[in-house]
């Protein structure tokens, strides 16, 4: 459908080169406004997080709100939630007129605002029928919870819904992206679908293999024909390009541009996000063939793993695809130490290992970045200065005393050299949007120039000027002679970073790929359409 570009004249405007005369916004829409947020302000402290920002979404739209990290996306919503209260601002959402100053969740509930985030809260063991309505509540009879009334419901959701499944059945039988319309469905059940409510969703695919990920994106097109508005919010830019009407582009809590979604480039995303267009990546290579060998995995079996055999050589970016299950992450943390193989040897840097932990891997110029940041990689409670010296401490003790004046200095050398976008180096990292918290973790190894780098899923959640910063900086590592392993379930990151690729299905390496390499191919052998020799 089309739709009319808005404009701020004060922000910098999109190279109109890079958009066909098809893809230049043309005459306004017929459809109803769902959602008008106008001149929203926060501020957090000395940090203006939102500068007067505006966001319109039309009834049966697929709108994308994108920007790099810390421009103010999670702000706004959290606003629109009632989360935060704006310091000044309105929204008319579905005809009612809200003042954001005074937003409420019970508020955004009512006004017809539903939000599914990036972990959608479903409880696997429970049944369907329990993941519905444990927030909404159940039907009762004589005081009792009436489980067949709250079963005959739950079907008519599940129906209404197009998801497949038994309202007894446990959630945990769902495929990922059924999983993730079972949080759709628990948060519109209650709107009329002539009304149409507001949905936002958070990363909805982070979670989803690579291979599922149509699925759902399906499923929100059919929910905008409903009448229903979506509102995206995602680093995804394929994505975006697959399923937006429109696309909206904050740029450090200011509002950049609203264009039509049909037939958008990548480079007119890009340049929305960053005001610029992208420099070309770091050039790849196989990496050095004679190298010496830094990591050298043999016959590795325990968890889901199989028979693992796996060479890496100093220099070399050498990445690792395979569907959720297939072993990938096992594999890393094995690797550095987090739980013991069954049987098979571990060699690193000529030295066979045994029962090590990652204590002694760290010790060692060993580093892992693991996939879940906020369980596994991050302090909460703790500064962005302690959370990238966390375990190096000890290099700024001297004679007993700490050295903090050099902590600080490295410590701001640091951001400027990551882009962590941060308002000083002892703010809480909680406040840092999630990919400025990516950056820092990633910070933390780097720094320490690592012999071998574990990587899995290093880019998820950041959007794409930091992710051309963590390719650059992963290639500049290798130059430099680390070893460097990547987990990843962007095949279009894994072709273009790494000198080759080892596929993981069911615990074992199926086959190797090398440069060149094209992301298509990569999905072909992962999923098991093509086979490739070894």
């Amino acid at each position: 459908m089309s739709h009319p570009a808005e404009h701020d004249p004060a922000a910098p405007a999109v190279d109109d080169s890079l958009l066909s005369a098809s893809e230049v916004p043309t005459a306004a829409s017929t459809r109803r406004s769902a959602l008008d947020a106008q001149g929203v302000v926060k501020t957090f402290g000395a940090t203006k997080a939102l500068k007067g920002v505006k966001l319109q979404i039309d009834a049966g739209e697929v709108h994308a709100l994108i920007g790099g990290n810390g421009c103010g996306k999670s702000t706004l919503i959290k606003c629109l939630a009632g989360v935060h209260q704006a310091d000044s601002g309105t929204a008319v959402i579905r005809g009612q007129e809200i003042d954001l100053t005074a937003q409420t969740p019970e508020g955004a509930r009512a006004a017809g605002l539903r939000f599914v985030h990036q972990d959608p809260g479903i409880f696997p063991t429970m049944s369907l029928t329990e993941n519905l309505f444990l927030g909404t509540g159940f039907i009762r009879s004589a005081g009792r919870i009436d489980w067949k009334a709250n079963h005959r419901k739950a079907q008519q959701v599940l129906d209404r819904f197009d998801i497949k499944g038994d309202p007894k059945q446990l959630a945990a039988t769902l495929s990922v992206p059924q999983r993730a319309m079972l949080a759709i469905a628990r948060a519109l059940q209650d709107l009329d679908d002539q009304e149409g409510g507001v949905l936002v969703l958070d990363e909805p695919t982070a979670a989803l293999p690579a291979t599922e990920v149509h699925l759902l994106l399906e499923s929100i097109r059919r929910l905008a024909a409903q009448g229903h508005a979506i509102l995206i919010v995602t680093h995804r830019l394929d994505e975006v390009k697959q399923v937006a009407d429109r696309v909206t582009a904050f740029r450090d809590g200011e509002y950049i541009n609203t264009i039509s979604g049909e037939n958008l480039t990548e480079g007119a995303l890009v340049e929305l996000i960053l005001g610029r267009r992208l420099e070309s990546a770091a050039s790849v290579t196989e990496g050095p063939s004679d190298g010496e060998i830094t990591l050298d995995v043999k016959n590795l079996v325990g968890g889901p793993l199989q028979g693992i055999d796996l060479t890496v050589r100093a220099g070399e970016v050498v990445g690792i695809a395979g569907l959720l299950g297939s072993g990938r992450t096992e594999l890393l943390q094995m690797i550095y130490g987090l739980f013991p193989p069954t049987s098979g040897t571990i060699t690193y840097q000529g030295k066979q290992l045994a029962g090590h932990k990652p204590a002694e891997s760290t010790r060692t110029g060993m580093a892992f970045v693991p996939e879940d940041r906020g369980a596994e990689a991050v302090f909460p409670a703790s500064s962005v200065l302690e959370n990238m010296v966390a375990g190096h401490e000890h290099k700024y003790f001297k004679g007993g005393w700490l050295r903090d004046r050099k902590e600080r200095a490295d410590a701001r050398d640091d951001v400027k050299r990551f882009g962590i976008r941060t308002a000083s180096t002892s703010a809480y990292i909680e406040s840092l949007s999630g990919g400025n918290q990516q950056k820092v973790i990633v910070a933390r190894w780097l720094r320490q120039n690592p012999k071998l780098l574990l990587l899995d899923e290093p880019t998820q959640g950041v959007d794409v000027g930091a992710r051309d910063e963590i390719y650059k900086l992963i290639a500049l590592a290798a130059d430099q002679g680390c070893a460097v392993v990547v987990v990843s379930s962007e095949f279009e990151e894994l072709a273009r970073i790494c000198g080759r690729v080892a596929v993981l299905s069911k615990g074992r390496i199926v086959t190797e790929m090398r440069q060149p390499l094209e992301a298509h191919e990569i999905l072909e052998v992962t999923i098991g359409t093509k086979e490739v020799a070894a």
